[in-house]
C-alpha cells in the first residue's frame, strides 16, 4: 500500500501536472508532448512542467530544507524530469499586499480611480487609495523553459480574472488565450473609474473591483516577466479537464487528491476511474514598470 508523501505545496502541484497529463493521454510520450501547469492561488503561484535531461542536469542545488527543483519519475514506461516549484508570496492576494506595501501609505495608481479604502491580508491592513492622475499600463531558477513549457495549462485566479474581464467564457471548461489578452484587459481596467467599473466588469465581485487593474497587471507581468512566456504564445486557461466523456475539476484538490497515486509508480491507472462520475456532476518591482502616474492615460501504468 502506498504511503502518502508529505503534504507540501510542491507535492500537490506535482500531483496536478501528472494527473492532468494522464487525463489528456500524454503520459508515455516525449516530454515535449506534455503540458505544463501554472496555478495562481491566493498566497503563492505554482509551476510544474517536464524538462529535458540536459536542462535537469543544469538545475541548481536546492538549499537546505527546500525541495529539489527537479523530480525524476517513471510514468507509463518513460522517464520524466519534472520541474516543480511554488513561489511563495506571489499569489494574487499576497501580491496585492506586496504592491500596496511599496506605496507606503501613498496613493496607488493601480487602484481604480475613485476608491479610498484599505486592503487586509495576513492580519495586516494596507492603505488602498487611488491616484488622482489615474494609471496606464505599459533569483529563482525557472526550469530553463524549453519544449515542456510550450503547452501550458493555467488555472485558478488566471481563469477567474479572465472570465470576469470578459475574454474567457466562464461557462466553458477551457479557454485559449494569450498573455497579451491580460495586457489588453488591464489597459481598459486601469482607465476605468470605480463608479463605472460595475457596469464595465459586471461579473466581478464588489470586493475585488478596486483591484482589477492591479490584478490584471500582475497576472500579465507574472506570465511574461516572471515565467518568460512570450506575450503572443497561446496558453490554455483551464477550469475542468476532459476525460473520456467527463469533465474533471482542474483546481487545487486535483493535485492533493492524487498525490498518493504518484508515490508508487505501480499504481494502476484504473484508480482514477472514479473521477469520471465526479466530473460529470458537476512581485513588486516589475509592477512599478507598468502601473505609473500618467496624466494622459502526470500518473503511471
Amino acid at each position: 500500500m502506498c504511503q502518502n508523501p508529505n503534504e507540501t505545496v510542491n507535492s500537490n502541484t506535482l500531483g496536478r501536472v501528472v494527473t492532468i497529463n494522464y487525463l489528456l493521454g500524454n503520459l508515455g510520450k516525449d516530454y515535449s508532448k506534455t503540458v505544463g501547469v501554472v496555478d495562481l492561488g491566493g498566497g503563492s503561484v505554482q509551476m510544474a512542467y517536464a524538462i529535458s535531461e540536459t536542462e535537469a542536469a543544469m538545475a541548481p542545488k536546492a538549499t537546505d530544507g527546500d525541495d529539489p527543483y527537479v523530480k525524476e519519475m517513471f510514468l507509463r514506461g518513460r522517464k520524466y524530469y519534472l520541474y516543480v516549484h511554488s513561489y511563495l508570496h506571489y499569489g494574487l492576494l499576497a501580491a496585492r499586499a506586496e504592491i500596496l506595501k511599496v506605496s507606503d501609505d501613498a496613493d496607488n495608481p493601480c487602484i481604480l480611480s475613485g476608491y479610498d479604502g484599505s486592503y487586509k491580508y495576513g492580519g495586516k491592513s494596507f492603505r488602498a487609495t487611488s491616484s488622482p492622475s489615474g494609471a496606464t499600463f505599459g533569483g529563482i531558477w525557472n526550469g530553463g523553459g524549453g519544449d515542456g513549457q510550450k503547452n501550458l495549462f493555467v488555472a485558478s485566479f488566471f481563469f477567474d480574472r479572465a472570465a470576469e474581464a470578459g475574454f474567457a467564457d466562464p461557462n466553458s471548461p477551457v479557454a485559449i488565450v494569450r498573455p497579451a489578452d491580460f495586457e489588453d484587459a488591464a489597459k481598459q481596467a486601469c482607465q476605468t473609474k470605480l463608479e463605472n467599473a460595475k457596469s464595465t466588469f459586471s461579473k466581478i465581485e464588489e470586493g475585488n473591483l478596486p483591484y482589477i487593474c492591479m490584478d490584471l497587471v500582475y497576472q500579465y507581468t507574472l506570465l511574461v516577466d516572471g515565467f518568460g512566456i512570450y506575450p503572443w504564445q497561446e496558453i490554455t486557461l483551464v477550469k475542468k479537464v476532459k476525460y473520456d466523456d467527463a469533465l474533471v475539476e482542474a483546481a487545487w484538490p486535483l493535485g492533493k487528491r492524487h498525490r498518493s497515486c504518484i508515490c508508487c509508480v505501480t499504481t494502476p491507472v484504473s484508480s482514477l476511474t472514479h473521477l469520471k462520475s465526479r466530473g460529470t456532476r458537476s512581485h513588486q518591482d516589475f509592477v512599478a514598470e507598468y502601473c505609473h502616474h500618467d496624466d494622459q492615460k502526470l500518473l503511471s501504468g
